[in-house]
C-alpha cells in the first residue's frame, strides 16, 4: 500500500495526497503533517520506513468537502485518490494485492466547482499567463471560472501585468516555468503570493496551441473564434491544458475565448484598486467595500455580474449609455422592476449547476436548479414581453427566448417535487413517467399489496377460497392449498402445466408459478433494478442538459444582467442617485457629490448627513485640457473623501450605474490614477515614502490627457523642503505635460502661488470655523486656500496629553514668528521654483502686532451694531499709531 501512495505522489509533487483507504482519506509522510497543522486535526502514525514511524493522518469522505474548504482557503492544492477497482479483482490476484487506485482529481483555488466551496456572490476564476519573446505583442492573461464556464483572454505587457491580474483578482495564476523565475517579473509574483504557481511550459506552448483549443472544442480550427496573437492562444493552451490536467478525464462546459480589446475598460492600477477599496477594505474585508454599498442583486449570478462591472467600467459612451438607459427604464417602471426582482429571487445559480453536471459532480438538485431556472426565466421573458424595453434589456429578452423550452418542460416531466441531494440515493424520477420504473417501485414498496392481488386473483380463477401465497427462505415463494384441493391444482394436463409441485405436506401441498417465479425474481431485484433505471434516466437528461449548454448559459447571463439593471434602479431610488451624463467630452462637472459608503455609513450611524460638494474639473473656457484643482485644508477637514468620491463617481458612472450627486457630467475617463493613504512595503525593502514615489512615478509617466488623477499629501513622507519640492514639480508636470483632469490635496500651503503661474490650476479649500480656540470642520469645498492646517486642535481632540498639545502650541509660534522674520522665506527663495511664492512674501506690508491681535479677537456675529461701532473707533485707533 506504501509503495503505491509513493508512486501515486512521486507523479503529484506540488499537491496534497487525499488517498481513498475505506471511508477515509488518508495523508502520510509530510502531506499528514501539513494538513495536521492546517486542519487542526490529530497527527498519528502507521507503519514504519527505513526503521522510522510514518506519519499520518485522515478526515472522513462524508466530511470531506469541509477540509477541502479550509485547505483550498490556505492556498493548498489537493490530489484526490479514489479506488478505480472493485476489491473483489485484487482478490483474485492473490492476498497480498492492493486495490488500483488513482488520482480523479487535482482540487485547486482555481478550479473548484462544489457548492460549498464557493462564495455564491465571487467569481472564482483561474489564470494563466502567456508569454512569446519576440513578439510585438509578448504577452496575455487567459482566465476561466470553470464553475460558470466564461472564458476571456487579453493581451498586457509587463508593466501592466500587476494590475490587470489584481482587476480580474484570480484564485490561481499559473505561469510558464521560465516565466516564473524571470528576476525582471518576480517583484510581481511576490506580490501576488500563492496565487502564483510555475507549471511546465509545454503546456503553454504557441506552436501545439491552436490544435490544443480545436481538440478541446471540437473544431477544425480555433479561427473561428476570432484572431488571436500568439501569446494569447499561448494563454488559453495553458488555461485549457490546466483545467485537463485538474479534472483528469472530466471536461467543463467552457464558453469559447472571448477576446477583451485593450482599451474597452478603463485602466485602474493595482494602487488605486486598493486605496478605493472597490470589492474589498485595505483590511480585505468586503464589509466596508464600495461593492458592498452598492449590491442590491437577488441573484448569485448577478452579484458576480455587478462586481465585474465594477472592476472594469467600460470607455465606450454607447455601451455605457446602453446601460444607463435599462436602469432608467426600471427606476421609472417601479412596479415592473418589483416583479422582475421577485420572480429572479428564486432563480438558482443555472451556470454553477450546468458546470457541475458537465463535470459529474452534479446531482438531481441541480437538474432541478436547471428547470427551475429555466422556469423563472419563461416568468421574467413574460414580465417584460409587454413593455417597452431599450436596447440593452431587448437583447436580454432574446437570449432568454432562446432558452430550451422543450427540454425545461421534459425535466417538470421526469423530475420529482423532492430531490435528493446524490443520484445514488434514488427516488428523484417522477411517478408516471417511466412504466417499468413505477413497476419496479410497486414491487419494491408496495410488494405485499402485488402478491395479495395476485392470491386473489388465483382465488378467483381456481375457486379454492383456502388458497394462500406464503413465503420462506426455503422455497421462496409458493402458493399452498390443502390437500383436499390438490385435484384441481394438478388434476389436468393444463393445470400440471400452469401449477408446478414444490413440497408436499401432511395436510397441504405446495405449488409455484412461472409468473409467481418471476414476480419473486423482480421483486427481490426491484430496488436494485428501480435505482439502475433512475440512473439511466440521469445518465440521458445529462446528455440532453450538455447539448444545451450554450443556450442555458446565455440565458443565464441574460438574467444576470437583469438582476444588475434592477439592482442598480432599486440602489438608485433607495440613495437618491442621479443618472450621470457620459460623453467623449473632457467635461467632469459634479454637483452635490456625495462618497457612497460614508453616507450610508453615516446614515446606520445616525450620525450628521453626508456634507455634500461640488467639484468641476472641466475644461475653462478656451482650453483644450481639463482643471487641477490644488486643495488645502485641516486635517479631519474631509479632503481624502472629497478625493475618493470623485474617483468612485467616475467609476459607478462609466460601469452604467447611476451616481449620488445631484448632476454630473463624465467626460469619459480612460486611466484612473489615486495615491491616497501611506503604508510601507517592508517585505521588498521599501519604505512609506518609497511607496509614495513609486506610485506617484507610475502616475506621472502613464496618466494622459483623458486621465483623472487623484493625488493626496504628496511629499509629506520626507523633510519639509524636499517633500514641497517634489509636490510643487509635480503638479508643474501634471499641468504641462500629462494635462489631465487632476485633484492635488496638500497642507504645503506655499503651493497655492502656483495658481498665478498655471493656467488650468484653481486653489480650492475645505473649509473651517474656529469657535473659542476650537476648530469646527464643515466638510465644505470652496475656492481660496487654507493658511493653516489646525494640527495641534486635532491632535487635542485625538486626546494627546494638555501639555504635549500646549507645547505644541509653543513652537507652532516660534515657528510662525521664523517664518514671518523671513528666515523660511530666504530658504524657498534658495529654489527657483518657489521665487513667486517668496516674492509675495517678501511683499506683504508688516503686520501691526496689537492691531492684528484686536482684530482676531473680534466676534462680530455676537455683536449689538453699538458694540460693533465701539471696536471700529478702537480699531482705527490702533491703525494710527502705527
Amino acid at each position: 500500500m506504501m509503495e503505491q501512495f509513493i508512486e501515486i505522489k512521486q507523479a503529484n509533487p506540488d499537491s496534497l495526497l487525499f488517498y481513498r483507504m475505506g471511508d477515509f482519506y488518508e495523508l502520510f509522510f509530510q502531506d499528514a503533517e501539513i494538513a495536521s497543522r492546517a486542519l487542526g486535526i490529530t497527527l498519528t502514525k502507521r507503519g514504519k520506513l527505513n526503521g522510522e514511524d510514518i506519519p499520518m493522518c485522515g478526515v472522513p469522505v462524508h466530511a470531506a468537502d469541509d477540509y477541502l474548504q479550509k485547505l483550498i482557503g490556505q492556498g493548498y492544492r489537493v490530489a484526490v485518490c479514489e479506488q478505480v477497482e472493485d476489491p473483489a479483482e485484487a482478490r483474485k490476484r492473490g492476498s497480498k494485492s492492493v486495490v488500483k487506485r488513482d488520482v480523479v482529481r487535482l482540487v485547486t483555488p482555481g478550479t473548484i466547482t462544489e457548492d460549498r466551496l464557493l462564495a455564491p456572490s465571487e467569481a472564482n476564476y483561474m489564470m494563466a499567463l502567456g508569454r512569446v519573446k519576440g513578439a510585438e505583442h509578448s504577452y496575455a492573461l487567459a482566465w476561466i471560472d470553470i464553475s460558470t464556464g466564461t472564458f476571456r483572454v487579453a493581451e498586457t505587457s509587463a508593466d501592466r501585468l500587476l494590475t490587470d491580474v489584481l482587476r480580474v483578482d484570480p484564485r490561481e495564476l499559473i505561469v510558464p516555468d521560465p516565466v516564473f523565475y524571470d528576476p525582471d517579473l518576480r517583484p510581481v509574483f511576490d506580490v501576488l503570493g500563492r496565487t502564483a504557481t510555475p507549471q511546465p511550459a509545454t503546456l503553454f506552448d504557441s506552436a501545439a496551441a491552436s490544435s490544443r483549443i480545436a481538440r478541446f472544442f471540437d473544431v477544425a480550427t480555433p479561427d473561428s473564434f476570432g484572431q488571436f496573437s500568439r501569446a494569447e492562444l499561448s494563454a488559453i493552451s495553458g488555461a485549457i491544458a490546466y483545467v485537463e490536467k485538474t479534472q483528469i478525464s472530466e471536461r467543463p462546459p467552457l464558453a469559447r475565448p472571448e477576446r477583451e480589446e485593450s482599451g474597452a475598460s478603463l485602466f485602474i492600477d493595482a494602487a488605486t484598486r486598493a486605496n478605493l477599496e472597490l470589492t474589498r477594505t485595505l483590511s480585505g474585508s468586503r464589509d466596508g467595500s464600495l461593492l458592498k454599498a452598492l449590491d442590491r442583486t437577488v441573484t448569485g449570478g448577478g452579484a458576480r455580474l455587478l462586481a465585474e462591472r465594477l472592476t472594469s467600467p467600460l470607455t465606450d459612451p454607447v455601451e455605457i449609455n446602453a446601460r444607463l438607459d435599462a436602469v432608467s427604464m426600471l427606476l421609472a417602471e417601479t412596479r415592473l422592476c418589483e416583479a422582475l426582482r421577485a420572480v429572479l429571487k428564486g432563480a438558482p445559480d443555472m451556470p454553477r449547476a450546468l458546470s457541475r453536471l458537465a463535470l459529474n459532480r452534479g446531482g438531481p438538485r441541480d437538474l432541478g436548479a436547471l428547470q427551475a431556472g429555466m422556469t423563472a426565466a419563461r416568468q421574467v421573458f413574460d414580465v417584460l414581453d409587454q413593455a417597452l424595453l431599450p436596447d440593452d434589456l431587448r437583447t436580454t429578452c432574446k437570449a432568454i427566448s432562446a432558452l430550451p423550452q422543450e427540454f425545461a418542460a421534459h425535466l417538470d416531466r421526469a423530475l420529482a417535487d423532492e430531490l435528493p441531494l446524490l443520484k445514488r440515493d434514488g427516488s428523484f424520477v417522477r411517478a408516471g413517467y417511466n412504466a417499468e420504473l413505477d413497476e419496479m417501485r410497486a414491487l419494491r414498496d408496495q410488494s405485499r399489496r402485488v402478491i395479495a392481488e395476485m392470491e386473489r386473483a388465483l382465488i378467483e380463477e381456481t375457486g379454492i377460497r383456502s388458497l394462500k401465497i406464503r413465503h420462506n427462505n426455503v422455497l421462496g415463494y409458493y402458493i399452498e392449498v390443502t390437500a383436499n384441493h390438490a385435484e384441481i391444482m394438478n388434476g389436468t394436463d393444463e393445470a400440471k402445466a400452469r401449477f408446478i409441485h414444490r413440497q408436499t405436506m401432511a395436510s397441504a401441498m405446495r405449488f409455484t408459478t412461472t409468473e409467481l417465479a418471476g414476480l419473486e425474481t423482480k421483486i427481490a431485484n426491484a430496488a436494485d433494478r428501480a435505482l439502475q433505471i433512475e440512473l439511466e434516466i440521469f445518465d440521458a437528461l445529462l446528455a440532453e442538459t450538455v447539448s444545451h449548454a450554450d443556450a442555458i448559459r446565455a440565458g443565464a447571463d441574460a438574467l444576470s444582467q437583469i438582476d444588475v439593471a434592477a439592482a442598480l434602479a432599486v440602489l438608485a431610488a433607495s440613495e437618491n442617485y442621479c443618472r450621470p451624463q457620459v460623453d467623449d467630452s473632457l467635461a467632469f462637472r459634479i454637483d452635490g457629490g456625495r462618497h457612497p459608503v460614508v453616507e450610508q455609513a453615516l446614515r446606520r450611524q445616525l450620525a450628521d448627513p453626508f456634507v455634500a460638494n461640488d467639484c468641476d474639473l472641466s475644461p475653462d473656457d478656451g482650453a483644450k485640457n481639463g482643471a487641477i484643482w490644488l486643495l488645502t485644508g485641516p486635517n479631519m477637514g474631509g479632503k481624502s473623501t472629497f478625493l475618493r468620491q470623485n474617483a468612485l463617481i467616475a467609476i459607478l458612472a462609466q460601469m452604467g450605474s447611476f451616481v449620488p450627486a445631484s448632476s454630473a457630467h463624465i467626460g469619459v475617463v480612460d486611466r484612473l490614477f489615486s495615491r491616497v493613504g501611506a503604508s510601507d512595503d517592508l517585505a521588498r525593502g521599501r519604505s512609506t515614502f518609497m511607496v509614495e514615489m513609486v506610485e506617484t512615478a507610475a502616475i506621472l509617466n502613464q496618466a494622459g490627457e483623458r486621465a483623472l488623477v487623484i493625488l493626496d499629501e504628496i511629499g509629506r513622507g520626507t523633510a519639509t523642503f524636499d517633500g514641497l519640492s517634489i509636490a510643487w514639480a509635480a503638479v508643474e508636470y501634471l499641468h504641462e505635460k500629462n494635462r489631465c483632469r487632476a485633484i492635488f490635496a496638500t497642507h504645503f500651503h506655499e503651493m497655492t502661488a502656483l495658481s498665478d503661474k498655471l493656467a488650468r490650476l484653481h486653489n480650492v479649500t475645505m473649509r473651517v470655523k474656529e469657535w473659542e480656540g476650537d476648530v469646527v470642520f464643515l466638510h465644505e469645498v470652496g475656492k481660496g486656500a487654507a493658511d493653516r492646517s489646525y494640527g495641534v486642535q486635532v491632535a487635542r481632540l485625538a486626546g494627546l496629553p494638555d501639555a504635549v498639545v500646549e507645547r505644541a502650541r509653543a513652537v507652532l509660534r516660534q515657528l510662525e514668528e521664523g517664518e514671518t522674520s523671513g528666515k523660511a522665506a530666504r530658504l524657498v527663495d534658495d529654489l527657483p521654483l518657489f521665487s513667486i511664492a517668496a516674492r509675495r512674501e517678501a511683499e506683504k506690508p508688516v503686520a501691526n502686532d496689537a492691531l492684528v491681535e484686536a482684530v482676531t479677537a473680534l466676534h462680530p456675529d455676537e455683536m449689538s451694531p453699538r458694540e460693533a461701532l465701539e471696536a471700529l473707533y478702537r480699531l482705527k485707533e490702533l491703525s494710527a499709531s502705527r
